[in-house]
């Protein structure tokens, strides 16, 4: 050893080497700078420290290996509770985790074949015969060890045994590096990918027939010029086991709804990024995320917007359920997680929001999110704001939503239904400072006092909150109506299949929403992006949800719409099924328009309301948008008010010249996430509030 230029670090120097963590989504050994460890159990063995996160893309990218296709399973697991050690070693393990490949240790070769002398059929691993998995194994005695450090918790040390592919005569025993294997299965991996197998799953929950799913399959083959891996053998008895593992498989793993979540959580660890049980000081909180929806996220969310649908089942749920949706390409909503939890969801923001995030920066540290819409004052934006580093923005679609549907249901005249419409968005934009805001909130009361019903429900539903939402729109941007089709869109879907009536026994269980969400309705979602990438199973789909509200309105002539500049009331579209037939647009321009078309008399935002609005924003005729309408009457009110001294107005002209580069700065700062809201001392003491109304990209 004295005449080695370099000395081989002993096991308590561990904490000393550098944490490895490669910019890419999978990575192998061959992509980590290995240090061989003298002394101790490991002495001799190459090791490396690496994320804990990224264990699994490790052992992902170990199973690719080119030349010896694998697939590593987990022979062995320990773990220990935090604290249950006084004095850790420096190698000591909060858990531990050995791994093998699939092709061994035991080798069955001779065997299978007759000829050996039966001197290999006991396992290596004390495991037992292992029934069904003797034509496999090969006798390979790859395997590492990793170790999530007890000491430190974010880290694991990688221990690797024997990273060749080989027998214990050193022979390579599978792969192209093995003769015996060419031609046969033991040149590729022993198993389907993880990624075929989701593939296959979702298939199969969305409908697509055996038969279909391996004709499918065979024209993907042959479109690549034949096999080259072992998922290019996919099997009729391949599929035949999953189709009899959804057959089998159940939402009630436990007679106890508690039980039964705790179990699920256990057996998908991976797709849980957060899960708090329901106590008597703390609500119950399960965050759930599957692979695919970590990959949309990761696609769609970079440079793009979040937007929570969230308070979803208040009703007829046992907890409500938030999503949380990245928009595609064709501007169609994407879940990409899922928040099941027995509090105002809201308000728990902070235990779960940062873990999520670091999920998406560990697989890629350069991605970066441009907004995350809010569909409730009531979330912590602060917390929002730190862990994603961008601008966060109020969405009013849920509110919108709300009271427009609860005015059509409970008021039959039209005419008052647009008014008290309208007058109802007044008060969420109110201009005014926090006493004056209820004012305005009784004079709607009183202008609308024979409108029982609707005032019933308001004072219940709305009047606890709406002063919440008035300082949330003062307080933050607000999000322009192009998101608003596609959560609509998506919030219908998930009623749609949700309330199914056949559904309805099990309502009461989160176990049963748990199920449905991660396989079912996952797969609808999986099935829509698949057919948009290859042109698969078009007929498949879903039509009612193949485009939203937004994709059909830019898609209306603008010659189909009629602004009267000189009333600003209403406008005109000429229907595209009966050109005979026009609708009529009552406030247009603003978020809360309403049309006369039957979409939108239900309650829903119609491509009508939208066309409009767009044309409203290019044109800058009609009526602008709400919150633009407050800042305008802020500008207004000075012009028809300029200071008589002209010193005085000298100052005024250099304040405005001032207040236009100050605004741009804003508007800077805004887009890269670092203009913060307006404390509420300083807004109580603002007559009028200047709200800023940003664009989403």
């Amino acid at each position: 050893m004295k005449g080695h230029e370099a000395k081989m670090p002993r096991m308590e120097d561990i904490l000393n080497l550098p944490v490895q963590d490669p910019p890419c989504a999978e990575f192998s050994a061959a992509q980590i700078k290995w240090v061989k460890v003298e002394g101790g159990r490991q002495g001799g063995d190459d090791i490396a420290l690496i994320p804990f996160a990224r264990v699994d893309d490790f052992v992902k990218g170990e199973s690719s290996n080119a030349e010896c296709p694998a697939s590593f399973r987990i022979e062995s697991r320990r773990k220990r509770p935090e604290g249950s050690i006084s004095k850790p070693r420096v190698d000591g393990y909060l858990e531990y985790t050995l791994y093998w490949c699939s092709y061994g240790p035991e080798d069955y070769r001779d065997s299978e074949s007759g000829m050996g002398d039966g001197s290999n059929i006991k396992p290596a691993s004390g495991k037992g015969s292992r029934p069904g998995r003797r034509h496999m194994m090969r006798g390979c005695l790859c395997h590492f060890t990793v170790k999530r450090l007890y000491t430190r918790p974010l880290l694991a040390l990688i221990i690797y045994n024997q990273r060749k592919h080989v027998d214990k005569s050193g022979a390579p025993c599978h792969g192209i590096l093995d003769q015996d294997a060419v031609g046969t299965r033991a040149m590729y991996a022993p198993r389907i990918s993880e990624e075929l197998r989701q593939k296959v799953m979702s298939m199969l929950y969305v409908g697509i027939s055996l038969d279909a799913v391996i004709q499918h399959h065979m024209e993907v083959v042959q479109g690549h010029g034949g096999p080259h891996n072992r998922d290019d053998f996919l099997t009729r008895n391949d599929v035949r086991n999953m189709e009899r593992l959804i057959r089998n498989s159940s939402h009630e793993l436990h007679a106890s709804d508690e039980c039964s979540i705790k179990v699920w959580v256990q057996r998908h660890q991976k797709h849980v990024f957060y899960f708090q049980e329901n106590s008597g000081s703390e609500p119950f909180i399960l965050g759930i995320q599957t692979d695919w929806q970590l990959q949309q996220m990761l696609l769609y969310g970079h440079n793009g917007s979040i937007a929570s649908h969230s308070t979803f089942g208040l009703k007829k749920l046992k907890y409500p359920l938030c999503t949380l949706l990245v928009f595609d390409s064709t501007h169609n909503a994407i879940p990409v997680a899922w928040v099941i939890t027995s509090s105002f969801v809201g308000q728990g923001v902070h235990k779960w929001i940062g873990l999520l995030a670091e999920r998406v920066h560990t697989k890629d540290p350069r991605w970066r999110l441009n907004a995350f819409l809010v569909d409730d004052p009531s979330f912590e934006v602060s917390m929002i704001r730190e862990v994603f580093q961008c601008r966060v923005l109020l969405c009013v679609w849920h509110i919108r939503r709300a009271w427009m549907r609860s005015i059509l249901k409970k008021c039959c005249n039209f005419d008052v239904q647009r008014e008290m419409f309208k007058h109802l968005g007044w008060i969420l934009y109110c201009t005014r400072n926090g006493p004056n805001a209820m004012d305005a909130i009784e004079e709607f009361m009183q202008v609308f006092v024979d409108q029982c019903a609707f005032m019933d429900y308001f004072k219940i539903r709305w009047l606890p909150t709406i002063e919440l939402w008035v300082n949330g729109v003062r307080s933050l941007p607000v999000a322009s109506p192009e998101p608003h089709a596609a959560i609509e869109s998506y919030h219908l879907r998930l009623k749609s299949k949700l309330y199914n009536e056949q559904h309805a026994n099990f309502w009461a269980r989160v176990d049963w929403l748990i199920h449905f969400l991660t396989t079912e309705f996952h797969s609808s979602y999986w099935l829509d992006q698949y057919s948009v990438e290859t042109g698969y199973f078009e007929s498949l789909r879903n039509k009612s949800f193949l485009t939203n509200a937004w994709f059909h309105a830019v898609h209306i002539a603008d010659v189909d719409v009629i602004l009267g500049e000189q009333n600003l009331e209403l406008a005109k579209v000429i229907s595209q099924t009966d050109r005979s037939l026009a609708y009529t647009i009552w406030n247009p321009g603003s978020e809360f328009s309403l049309c006369d078309c039957p979409w939108s008399r239900v309650g829903n935002l119609c491509k009508h309301v939208i066309k409009v609005a767009i044309l409203c924003k290019n044109r800058q005729v009609a009526r602008p948008l709400l919150a633009a309408q407050v800042y305008r009457q802020t500008l207004v009110s000075l012009l028809e008010n300029p200071p008589d001294d002209p010193l005085v107005l000298e100052h005024a002209i250099l304040h405005a010249t001032r207040l236009q580069q100050d605004i741009k700065g804003l508007e800077d700062l805004s887009n890269n996430g670092l203009l913060q809201p307006l404390p509420p001392e300083i807004n109580s003491q603002l007559a009028d509030n200047v709200l800023l109304f940003p664009r989403l990209h």
